[in-house]
């Protein structure tokens, strides 16, 4: 329990830090707000990630590959986070940390597009891209 608390904190200041960019105001409420959803991904990850591969496989859509649920890291004007399940051969999901999501606009503004990009970090300003792993899921977080 005490293990899980600390790497729980250690996520929360993780991704306070790397979640909200530096140029845009933030409050003691919005960290607070990011380091719950933070904690409810790392306590939930596991289970979320059974979860999603009962429903695919109940819908002839399973994997043989290994998987993961890790947050997703929003790149851009605002920060968001929230969670993803990756997958890949196991060497490859165990180096994903993060899925970095960047936005931009197509055509005008006509197409909005989300790129997602499993990652070997959760710092935005320090990741690269983990080739050969996919994302399968996308997990919103009530709030």
């Amino acid at each position: 329990m005490k293990k899980q608390l600390i790497t729980g904190l250690l996520l929360v200041c993780l991704l306070s830090v790397t979640a909200i960019p530096a140029s845009q105001a933030f409050s003691l409420g919005d960290v607070l707000k990011v380091g719950g959803i933070g904690i409810l991904i790392d306590k939930f990850s596991s289970p979320l990630n059974d979860f999603i591969n009962k429903l695919t496989f109940k819908h002839n859509a399973g994997t043989e590959f290994a998987t993961k649920v890790v947050p997703i890291i929003s790149i851009g004007n605002h920060g968001y986070i929230g969670a993803a399940q990756i997958t890949g051969s196991q060497e490859l999901v165990d180096r994903t940390k993060a899925v970095m999501q960047v936005e931009g606009n197509f055509n005008g503004n006509q197409f909005r597009v989300k790129a997602l990009i499993p990652g070997d970090s959760t710092n935005p300003t320090k990741f690269s891209r983990v080739q050969g792993v996919g994302v399968s899921a996308i997990i919103d977080i009530k709030i």
